[in-house]
């Protein structure tokens, strides 16, 4: 009688404690009676009648993420493996539809990410697909939302996390890339080479340009000192002729000791006897005037064919008719007899 009672006493200790039950946070428990739904419990402390109640299951309330794999084609027909995110969460209000209506959520939302995706990306270019994951993404959302609210999921979000062509089309599209890049840098680099260019031809131009303004200088210089030099030479009775030959051969004499002075020069001034200065004067004063009596010939040329050219123009407009008006106008008859009948 003493063990009936022991262990009578030690089933009803553990029946008390299994009416007691706790339940976690962001989780509902499913309590069915008889395998009836009898209700939802929260997180907290919890009781239940023994044997009578049960725990059907528990529900995550928590958001939760599905990645989702699909492989399809784009308008192109180039084949890509997309990566779809959706995060999802069970709405607390609708715990039991959630748990009673959908046995297999992840497979739901998985056939609705495979129809969405494969119904709007053969519609677009693979470039177009880069572009506008975005409006993938709402798409598979908006679907989602409509299907999954009635088994009383929430789609908190969807996101395009990847999309990876086919290893020959990275491979193309990689090397379209490098092929434009280089094309812009050797743009670049011919832009850069062209303003070298210019920059040396402009510093090249501005050098000859001083360099001629240098030698013009030097050689205005050199006359006006020839010049003076000259009026010096007559102030002291020197004829020019005499001062120039002076000049001449001075300068001939100057050249000399200064290829003289360079030891380690090789050049030879030819001829270079003092006959030399001489010879090379009267050639200068026969070529100047000699170019004075060519320079007068042409003045005198081109004064005659002026001269003819307006005497054949004067003669090209004579008009036989002009002379007869100013006749005409300017002659009357004595005898009163009309003029053009004289005529």
């Amino acid at each position: 009688m003493d063990v009936f009672f022991y262990v009578i006493l030690v089933i009803g200790f553990f029946l008390f404690l299994s009416s007691f039950f706790t339940v976690k946070q962001q989780t509902a428990v499913i309590i069915e009676r008889f395998g009836k739904f009898t209700s939802v419990r929260s997180s907290g402390l919890q009781l239940k009648i023994p044997i009578v109640d049960r725990i059907a299951g528990r529900v995550n309330l928590k958001i939760q993420q599905l990645d989702v794999i699909i492989e399809t084609k784009t308008k192109d027909n180039v084949f890509v493996k997309m990566k779809v995110s959706v995060q999802f969460k069970v709405i607390q209000d609708k715990v039991y539809d959630a748990f009673y209506k959908l046995e297999y959520p992840h497979d739901q939302i998985t056939a609705y990410v495979f129809d969405v995706v494969r119904a709007e990306v053969p519609k677009l270019k693979l470039d177009d697909v880069f572009e506008r994951k975005d409006d993938i993404a709402i798409a598979v959302k908006r679907e989602l939302n409509e299907a999954m609210t009635t088994y009383g999921y929430d789609i908190i979000n969807t996101l395009v996390t990847d999309i990876d062509p086919d290893i020959q089309v990275k491979n193309a599209m990689n090397r379209i890339n490098a092929a434009d890049r280089e094309k812009t840098a050797a743009e670049f680099e011919a832009e850069s080479s062209r303003i070298r260019i210019v920059a040396k031809a402009k510093a090249e131009a501005e050098s000859k340009r001083l360099q001629g303004q240098g030698i013009a200088d030097q050689r205005r210089e050199i006359a006006r000192g020839l010049v003076e030099s000259v009026d010096v030479l007559n102030k002291v009775g020197i004829n020019s002729q005499e001062a120039s030959a002076l000049i001449v051969v001075t300068q001939h004499y100057d050249t000399l000791q200064a290829i003289g002075a360079d030891t380690n020069s090789n050049l030879i001034l030819l001829p270079n006897s003092p006959q030399a200065g001489s010879d090379m004067l009267n050639n200068m004063v026969a070529s100047f005037t000699a170019s004075n009596q060519i320079g007068e010939a042409m003045k005198e040329g081109n004064k005659n064919r002026i001269a003819n050219k307006k005497k054949d123009k004067k003669a090209d407009d004579f008009k036989p008719s002009d002379d007869y008006q100013n006749l005409k106008d300017t002659e009357i008859p004595d005898d009163g007899d009309n003029y053009d009948s004289r005529i």
